[in-house]
């Protein structure tokens, strides 16, 4: 055994002109976060409570697009999704759809602690939280204002928002963006074979090994700027978005169609398990072979108490800390 590991990302997919205030914001919670994280996995905590814990932090502070800031539907609204894996058994939980659960990452946990279940969604989510007598709120709760003026101008541009929180102020501004992500055409970009202008990859995540060598993962998110109600992306997805085993645990974000073409947090996994692969160059492998043209990044720990992570978008907002005092914070 290496020890306990942990690892968090807020997003990959950067825009390269981030204001450095706002890159400084972004460090302060990875900073703060990593802290709460490797305060429990030191005092013994096991792994699928630790990435809950820290994703529930991440989705109370509204710099990052999960719980309070996710990006808005079309219709103004917030639909949140979260999963959550422990490699100790591969038990999961998954929700999608919510409006008004405060932290969908705990209610993913009660979906694969209290249900028969492993994935709710919509009404059904919604009334398995009541029941549970999770904390909820209403929906205003979690659209921020800088949130409400991206989605004007989002619908201004006709577009879905790349980095929704940088203002762009025109629909031709941002499509000479250096910040664009996703597959290229002469029709400009594109998302699962359809036209769009801008993409939003923005999620967050945790990773952790505690210190009997299980892994655990967590992931959530509010998705796409600007899009249609009712859309799922990779987060919820056990496999494409999450996934941890007994070798592993991987957190994805990014194009969330690519990823789950490719079933990209699987696929880590399984490159270690049948191809006998290191971590780091399972998730090397992965990025580069099953994404096609896709944008994405990942994190991963192995049971080894080793941390990896990649990406092939211009940054990634990501962090680790490990039992052996190191820890690092980095966007590109």
């Amino acid at each position: 055994m290496g020890g306990w590991a942990i690892a968090v990302h807020g997003g990959a997919g950067v825009d390269p002109k981030l204001p450095e205030e706002r890159q400084e914001e972004a460090r302060r919670v990875l900073r703060r976060c990593l802290g709460v994280g490797a305060a429990g996995l030191r005092a013994g905590l096991p792994a699928v409570d630790v990435v809950e814990m820290v994703v529930r932090e991440l989705e109370t502070d509204p710099v990052f697009n999960s719980g309070r800031g996710s990006a808005l539907t079309q219709e103004g609204t917030v639909e949140m999704e979260a999963s959550i894996m422990d490699g100790r058994g591969r038990r999961c939980g998954s929700v999608s759809g919510l409006t008004t659960v405060k932290n969908p990452v705990s209610l993913a946990r009660l979906v694969m602690d209290r249900s028969p279940h492993s994935y709710l969604a919509f009404h059904g989510a919604e009334d398995f939280a009541r029941e549970q007598g999770v904390e909820v709120v209403d929906n205003s709760y979690f659209i921020t204002d800088e949130n409400v003026r991206m989605l004007k101008l989002a619908k201004e541009a006709n577009s879905i928002v790349y980095d929704y929180r940088v203002p762009v102020p025109s629909a031709d501004t941002c499509s000479a963006s250096a910040g664009l992500v996703g597959a290229t055409t002469d029709g400009g970009l594109q998302m699962n074979g359809l036209p769009i202008s801008i993409y939003a990859p923005e999620t967050v995540g945790c990773v952790a090994v505690d210190s009997c060598g299980w892994c655990a993962a967590a992931t959530s998110t509010g998705g796409l700027m600007n899009k249609m109600s009712g859309r799922i992306g990779d987060s919820p997805l056990i496999g494409s978005g999450t996934y941890a085993c007994g070798a592993c645990a991987v957190s994805c974000t990014g194009e969330g169609e690519a990823i789950i073409r490719s079933t990209l947090a699987r696929d880590v996994a399984a490159l270690m398990e049948y191809k006998g692969l290191g971590l780091q160059e399972a998730v090397d492998y992965a990025l580069k072979e099953r994404l096609d043209e896709g944008k994405a990044g990942l994190i991963a720990v192995s049971r080894n108490g080793e941390v990896a992570y990649g990406f092939n978008t211009v940054g990634m907002f990501r962090g680790c800390a490990t039992e052996d005092g190191f820890m690092d914070v980095a966007i590109w």
